[in-house]
């Protein structure tokens, strides 16, 4: 493992070769720099993972030298050291991005300390940097159809401010989905995301877990907790499931979205939070709000900007994309090789109206990944593992519901020898031989039915 780079840069020579020995005892590399210039030059051909930088240098002050850094490599940690230093000097520096100001004469064991924390902070940054970009790899809304181009315009357009958004939409259609993104494409996206789902947590610990409580709030709390409102400060609330919320929740959750302060369950000190809240729901607000089970007040609170997530089966043409957007982060996940998806699989999915929407339609891909041994699926596949019933399945992909006996050898007999071919990859005298035909007769049955190998097809 490389050793971490410190740049040092300070007129004293004493000073350099103090801190680099001490540096240098505790693993780090250590480079110097007398000067502005001297900082900046090394700065841009070693890159060091954090620098020691006095406020007085002979050609620049180190306030400017400060600012230089920071606009070639800003995620770089610089603490400030000076002998000379003062308050309005130390919140210059801060402004300037400066993450600590010691002054001399220094502690070395301090300095130590310091420099340690910066650089355990560095990483830290790396790697959430890092996973906001695996993130925003993830969340992403999938499909071309009319519908998701209009709801990727919403998002867009919703995002860029602070206002309260009801995401609206049947269960698994990708409500949460949305919600991340809210969160991702805001000026909150460095804050945290944090979710509560409201139908998960029951009724006599919703409080605790949004507002927190104080210790001996109640039996069981042995100690402070943090709730979910304070841990979503500068950041984004995903409110999941608020129609299952009770009125007496409800009441308390509208009194913090309208105020932005609360108190802990069992506490009376006043907390102060800055968050954003998004909500989602699967029931009809609006008529729960008539039936008396949802206060009215927070509805209109809530519904400042409606987004409404479609069904699956009112984006049919999006399902390809899905399919094959599923097929690739399964393969990715476990590290396996993604598996073909003949033309006719995509077929039978369009024809079924998928009541559990795309996490159905996911569970039904990693489900075909897992139980078919070849390295294409095919309809043969989705209807030898029962995925459907009978009477969602297109006509054409379920034997029993032919009326001749003839219609459902035709339609059997083309699905083996799909399958006979992809088993030999695509070769025909290996397949005419397995199957116990003729070659020139295995020609005439693939033409009769139109058979093609997909990587010959479009």
């Amino acid at each position: 493992m490389a050793k971490e780079i410190i740049l040092v840069v300070d007129d004293e020579e004493g000073i350099r070769e103090t801190l680099s020995a001490i540096l240098e005892d505790e693993g780090y590399e250590a480079l110097t720099a007398s000067s502005s210039a001297e900082a900046l030059h090394v700065a841009s051909e070693q890159h060091p993972d954090a620098v020691l930088l006095d406020v007085w240098l002979p050609d620049a002050d180190g306030l400017v030298t400060l600012s230089r850094l920071k606009e070639t490599r800003q995620n770089v940690p610089v603490i400030m050291i000076s002998g000379h230093g003062n308050i309005e000097v130390a919140v210059r520096a801060t402004k300037l991005g400066a993450y600590e100001f010691l002054e001399k004469p220094l502690s070395l064991e301090k300095v130590l300390l310091v420099v340690k924390r910066a650089l355990e902070r560095r990483r830290l940054e790396e790697e959430n940097l890092a996973l906001r970009a695996d993130l925003k790899g993830r969340w992403a809304l999938v499909g071309t159809s009319e519908r998701m181009q209009v709801l990727r315009q919403q998002i867009e357009m919703a995002a860029q401010s602070n206002s309260r958004v009801l995401i609206l939409g049947e269960s698994g259609t990708g409500k949460e989905l949305v919600a991340r993104l809210l969160h991702e494409k805001s000026t909150r996206s460095r804050g945290a995301f944090v979710e509560v789902n409201c139908a998960a947590i029951p009724q006599e610990l919703i409080e605790s877990e949004l507002f927190g409580h104080e210790k001996g709030a109640f039996t069981g709390a042995t100690e402070r907790k943090v709730g979910k409102f304070e841990l979503a400060h500068e950041g984004t609330l995903f409110l999941d499931e608020i129609g299952d919320m009770t009125l007496q929740t409800q009441a308390k959750v509208l009194r913090v979205i309208e105020t932005q302060v609360f108190h802990r369950v069992g506490g009376g000190k006043d907390i102060t939070v800055d968050v954003r809240t998004l909500a989602a729901t699967n029931k009809d607000l609006p008529e729960e709000v008539r039936k008396g089970t949802f206060r009215e007040d927070l509805f209109f609170r809530l519904n400042v900007v409606p987004l409404v997530v479609p069904p699956l089966r009112d984006r049919k043409s999006d399902i390809p994309h899905l399919v094959k957007h599923f097929v690739e982060k399964f393969a990715r996940d476990n590290g396996t090789k993604a598996k073909e998806i003949s033309a006719e699989v995509f077929e039978v999915f369009q024809g079924h109206d998928w009541p559990g929407n795309i996490r159905e339609l996911k569970n039904a891909v990693e489900r075909l990944m897992i139980m078919v041994p070849s390295h294409t699926i095919t309809r043969a596949d989705v209807v030898a593992l029962g995925m459907f019933k009978s009477r969602n399945l297109p006509k054409e992909y379920d034997y029993f519901s032919y009326t001749t006996l003839k219609e459902a050898r035709d339609a059997f007999e083309r699905d083996f020898i799909v399958r006979k071919l992809e088993e030999n990859e695509w070769n025909i005298s290996k397949t005419s031989t397995s199957i116990d035909i003729e070659r020139s007769n295995l020609h005439k049955k693939i033409k009769t039915y139109d058979i093609r190998e997909p990587r010959a097809e479009g």
